[in-house]
């Protein structure tokens, strides 16, 4: 279980004295294996929540704690920037990440489940912007982490190419389950993905609402019931705005 509590998260206002409030009160649980998205406004503090929890941000006023402890835990972060080291292949940038002497059986698996086998010696400069978010994620999962982290990791992809790679990280993360943090702006891509899914206000952010998505997961490749919950959900915030 992860509960997140941050109390407060400033920043130096732009163009004025003073501070920017970007997160109050912020309190969130998380179940272990639990695939929860989060969906707020452009701007509203999603990555800045992530980075908290991934501690690469300590400058705020409260915690975090993984299971029954603070963190630090072994995090994986996949970015909206793949970030994959240009003098390395495919393989070699996620045997980067592995501290461990790196297992061939299961670097040949997520390989494998990611459809990238046929790949793995190829230099990023020679793969496509899909492909290269293919290899973060094989990269944050080969890690075996307690929590991942996801910012937005099929953004600027085309329809076709973010649905194939939902359905390979999906099918991935049900044969590795593991605590999931994603961040999107989509709804449907939310109902496609999460358990839960919670509903950030603008800054500063706080936790609006919380939905279980209640659409079985052999179900999520249906368009027309992803659309009408995706309906049923719109009307609801309608209702109470």
């Amino acid at each position: 279980m992860i509960a997140i509590n941050i109390k407060s998260k400033t920043y130096p206002a732009k163009g004025r004295a003073g501070q920017h409030l970007a997160i109050a009160d912020f309190k969130l649980a998380i179940n272990a294996n639990e695939f929860v998205c989060l969906v707020g406004p452009s701007g509203c503090g999603k990555t800045t929540l992530l980075n908290i929890v991934a501690d690469l941000d300590r400058d705020y006023d409260g915690e975090i704690k993984v299971g029954q402890v603070q963190t630090q835990s072994k995090i994986g972060y996949v970015f909206q920037n793949p970030r994959l080291l240009p003098w390395r292949t495919v393989r070699e940038n996620i045997e980067l990440a592995i501290e461990d002497n790196p297992s061939a059986e299961n670097m040949d698996t997520l390989l494998d489940v990611m459809q990238l086998s046929q790949f793995q010696h190829v230099y990023p400069e020679r793969l496509s912007l899909g492909m290269s978010r293919r290899v973060a994620i094989i990269r944050a999962f080969a890690i075996n982490p307690n929590v991942l982290l996801m910012d937005e990791p099929f953004v600027s992809l085309d329809a076709a190419t973010a649905r194939q790679i939902r359905t390979l990280t999906v099918k991935l993360w049900q044969q590795r389950p593991h605590t999931v943090l994603f961040v999107t702006h989509d709804l449907r891509e939310a109902i496609t993905l999460a358990d839960r899914i919670v509903f950030l206000s603008s800054a500063p952010m706080q936790v609006v609402r919380e939905i279980k998505v209640p659409i079985a997961r052999h179900e999520r490749d249906n368009e027309q019931v992803i659309e009408a919950f995706r309906q049923q959900l719109l009307h609801v915030q309608h209702s109470t705005t």
